[in-house]
Parts: structure tokens; C-alpha cells; sequence
């Protein structure tokens, strides 16, 4: 009985998601201003200038938080979108302090629904919403270093966060271990980003630059420790 329930959740809240995404889509193609605005939305984000953004969160006034935690949703879901011109403008706009706990907090609810969309979806409908070759690069990530594979990837920053989280929900590791990773690996990227972000003036672009490849050195170094403890721990049990 309780197997049967299970199920029928499980399938209910498939269709519940499914009749969400249709009726999104249809939304876009047949309401104008829905069209408009999603467009306008991607262009701020194809613009590549966090300034853009800042703009129009602020311009919600006292929803401007809210504005804020709804597009780290948006990008998550609409991988891959970059994340970090949220952050940079939660930063500029709010304090890089306070940015940060709201560029952390969004991600990480942005990650969970990512999870469990590929969870209850399958693999069919994330690799529309991500890539095929995208989900099959992180497919072989995971292969290659096992439990500690969530905590690298969101040390590293040019690892798509979002097809990372997508690609966890279609593995059979918990929930609990997932969101833990991913909360503990995000935070010196969002840390780094947001006090940048509060920084950022028109002077700061190569001190942006500087940081962002001293970012990316310190993961690789982290990641090369890691494979070789790995390697260290084969040869060890080959000599047993």
C-alpha cells in the first residue's frame, strides 16, 4: 500500500510539474509582455555588464530582494545563464555582506529545484533544459571522483553550477548529501564574487580579472590534491 502511494505521488507531482512547464511555455509564445519581459531578461544576462542588472533590480524599490531571489531561480532552471552578474549586482546594490548571504541562499534554493526536477523528470527533460553533451561531461566527472565529485565541481569555477545540479538529481545520492556539498563548495566562490561585486567600479576591471584567475588557480590546485590522494589510495590498495 504504501509503495502504491508512493507512486502515485511521485506521479501526480510529474504531471504537476510537466502542466507547469507547458503552461510556462505557452505563456511565453502567446502572452506578449510575458514574451517581452523574458526576452528583456536574457538580453541583461547575454549583456555580460552586472550594471544592466543591478538597474533593474533596483528599480523593483522595496521587492528588489525578492526580484533578486526569483532571477538566481531563473538562471538556475535556464542553465546556463551566468550566475555571477546576479551576484556582482546583490553585491553592489546591497552590500557585498548581505549579497552574499542572498546570492548563497538563492543558489542554493535554484540547486534544489534543479535536483529535483532531474529527479522526478528524468533525463529526458533536463538534457532539453541543460545539454546532452553537457550532462554526460558532468555524468563522467562523477564517474572519476565518486562522493567528493559535488564538492570539487562547485569549487571550480568554470563547472556549470546548474548542469552540476541537474545532473545530481539523475545519480542516486540523497538529497541531504547533495545540498550539503553544494552549500559548503559555493560558498568561497559567492564569498569571492560578492566582495568583488561590492568593489566593482569602472577602475577594477583587471583587479576583477586578477582575482577571478587566482580563484580558478586555487580550485585546480585543490582539484589536483584530490586526484592525487586517489591515486595514491589505488596504488596502495594494488600493492595489498
Amino acid at each position: 500500500m504504501e509503495k502504491n502511494a508512493l507512486k502515485k505521488r511521485k506521479w501526480v507531482t510529474k504531471v504537476v510539474m510537466l502542466a507547469f512547464f507547458v503552461a510556462a511555455v505557452l505563456m511565453y509564445f502567446f502572452i506578449p509582455s510575458v514574451n517581452k519581459n523574458f526576452n528583456s531578461i536574457l538580453k541583461m544576462f547575454a549583456s555580460g555588464d552586472f550594471k544592466v542588472l543591478r538597474t533593474f533590480v533596483e528599480s523593483y524599490g522595496p521587492y528588489a530582494v525578492l526580484v533578486s531571489f526569483l532571477l538566481m531561480i531563473l538562471q538556475s532552471i535556464a542553465a546556463p545563464l551566468p550566475a555571477f552578474l546576479i551576484t556582482f549586482a546583490n553585491a553592489n546594490l546591497f552590500g557585498w555582506w548581505q549579497g552574499a548571504i542572498l546570492s548563497w541562499v538563492s543558489s542554493m534554493v535554484g540547486a534544489a529545484i534543479c535536483f529535483f526536477i532531474a529527479r522526478i523528470l528524468g533525463r529526458d527533460v533536463v538534457e532539453k533544459l541543460t545539454s546532452k553533451t553537457g550532462i554526460k561531461q558532468i555524468d563522467d566527472f562523477f564517474k572519476k571522483h565518486g562522493r567528493m565529485s559535488i564538492l570539487i565541481a562547485r569549487l571550480l569555477p568554470f563547472i556549470s553550477f546548474d548542469i552540476v545540479s541537474y545532473a545530481s538529481g539523475l545519480t542516486s545520492m540523497s538529497f541531504g548529501g547533495f545540498i550539503v556539498a553544494t552549500g559548503i563548495g559555493q560558498l568561497p566562490a559567492t564569498v569571492i564574487y560578492s566582495y568583488v561585486g561590492g568593489m566593482l567600479t569602472g577602475g577594477a576591471q583587471m583587479f576583477v580579472t586578477a582575482l577571478l584567475i587566482l580563484f580558478a588557480l586555487s580550485a585546480l590546485i585543490v582539484l589536483f590534491r584530490q586526484l592525487y590522494i586517489e591515486r595514491q589510495k589505488r596504488h596502495g590498495n594494488n600493492g595489498k
